[in-house]
């Protein structure tokens, strides 16, 4: 029988969690939730404590409590993934708003927001310009009366649909996009990410350019909410500096009277109530993992969190990585490094996510570098150039047209004979349920328009250095 891996979680991270466990021949142990978040709703397991065992520097083992219907229950474990991810707690930041305990109108947060129903007729203001937010916003636009938003720092507001109608993430996730950003001097590739988000509408027209438009912070997706300003049906507005009984006073010094409801899109916290802070310590909103998943400092490395980090693409495919590559380290295939190595590049990897992401964003990361550097622990990261000596037209397809997680299924563990196939015929797969009415034939993205951009690119460089000079 194979080790025994309690699973903290029941969501995406969870299930990823399951399946690589099960491919790998452990026996995982499922549990929920480890406590009522909030009063919202309760589950059936609480998991109360997770502790070392005495024996814990040789064994690596676990002790868990949990309690079910008032009953507790104790279990060893070879390994636990904490599988709980970053949106846990709601976040309502009531003392950064003065005045707010006099408001007499309702008050909750986005994770309580049902439906819009219920709305008709009022005057609802919406604190967050977050996904949560603008959807929310754009939602109430239809049936209450008065809809604002207000945002303190601003954010990019992208559309699912990118250039010539294609899906953004499948033309914005790139081998080729990352590569551009990680090899043009900061000053190029800033103006280049700044054109891509503007490239829609110019946000400063309408109230929504961040304060500092180059950080990589995760943007807004929302097709609907450019149009709801320009009908009016939504306006954007800066940080609240007061509430009164009535009303809100923004930062501009204008106000928004007779307010029936406030919406709190203020994000949310996370914890690890049932674990010792000596495990896992948190600082600034911030976790000291390695990768963002293993505790460095831990004698065996039996413990990892799945699902905490958030990139700039697709959840599934990270998690699922994450856990490939965790029940490799439990199962002792894969060994990590140093406590020296591993905390010399987590010391390195916050430098980087300050540069690009800012001090807010201490869980951002960016999606292909993060995933190829997952990839390669296992022997999962697809080699290009290999690919580009012995199977060019794959190779096209690997670094100029989508970043699908067939790529990390092309060689390493869990090595999946269907990959190449599935890369080569991804946009036929992605063209084919738009094509419930037939007008010639499906029209897939041009490769050689990305190979024409990697020339001009170097081009334009020295125009510009002879510009200047």
């Amino acid at each position: 029988m194979g080790k025994r891996v309690a699973i903290i979680g029941a969501g995406v991270s969870g299930l990823a969690s399951i399946r690589s466990c099960l491919e790998e021949g452990l026996e995982p142990t499922c549990f929920e939730r480890s406590e009522d978040i909030g009063g919202l709703w309760k589950f059936s397991t609480l998991v109360c404590s997770v502790n070392k065992r005495p024996d814990f520097s040789v064994s690596g083992q676990w002790d868990i409590t949990t309690e079910r219907d008032g009953k507790r229950e104790s279990a060893i474990f070879d390994a636990v993934l904490i599988c709980s991810g970053h949106h846990v707690y709601p976040n309502l930041p009531e003392e950064s708003f003065p005045g707010l305990k006099l408001f007499k109108g309702k008050c909750f947060h986005s994770r309580e927001y049902k439906e819009p129903g219920i709305f008709k007729g009022k005057r609802v203001l919406v604190i967050g310009l977050g996904n949560s937010g603008c959807d929310i916003a754009t939602e109430l636009s239809h049936t209450a009366e008065q809809v604002i938003i207000s945002s303190r720092s601003g954010s990019w507001v992208m559309s699912r649909v990118w250039d010539d109608g294609y899906p953004w993430d499948m033309m914005f996730i790139t081998r080729f996009e990352t590569f551009l950003k990680n090899s043009l001097p900061t000053i190029i590739s800033d103006w280049w990410y700044m054109k891509q988000m503007n490239a829609r509408f110019k946000h400063e027209n309408y109230g929504l350019m961040p304060l500092n438009g180059t950080l990589r912070k995760e943007p807004v997706f929302n097709d609907e909410l450019p149009a709801c300003i320009l009908c009016g049906t939504v306006s954007i507005k800066p940080n609240v500096k007061a509430f009164t009984e009535t009303s809100a006073i923004f930062e501009d010094g204008t106000v928004f009277e007779a307010i029936d409801c406030v919406i709190f899109a203020t994000g949310y916290s996370y914890a690890y109530p049932f674990l010792d802070e000596s495990i896992i310590k948190s600082k600034n909103n911030e976790i000291t993992l390695f990768k963002g998943i293993f505790p460095p400092k831990l004698e065996k490395p039996t413990m990892a969190v799945i699902g905490f980090v958030q990139s700039l693409g697709a959840t599934i495919p990270t998690t699922d990585l994450q856990a490939r590559w965790a029940v490799q380290v439990i199962k002792g295939t894969c060994t990590l490094p140093s406590v020296t190595d591993m905390m010399n590049d987590i010391d390195k990897k916050r430098e980087g996510k300050l540069k690009w992401f800012g001090t807010s964003e201490t869980v951002q990361t960016d999606y292909i570098s993060y995933m190829d550097e997952l990839a390669s622990f296992i022997g999962a990261k697809p080699n290009i150039p290999w690919l580009f000596l012995t199977d060019p037209k794959l190779a096209v397809e690997v670094f100029f047209g989508p970043c699908s997680p067939y790529q990390f299924r092309l060689v390493g563990p869990g090595k999946w004979p269907g990959a190449r196939n599935a890369i080569l015929t991804q946009w036929d797969r992605t063209l084919k349920p738009m094509k419930t009415r037939a007008v010639g034939n499906p029209q897939k993205p041009c490769m050689l328009c990305h190979l024409v951009k990697l020339f001009v690119l170097p081009v334009l460089f020295i125009a510009v250095f002879l510009a200047l000079i």
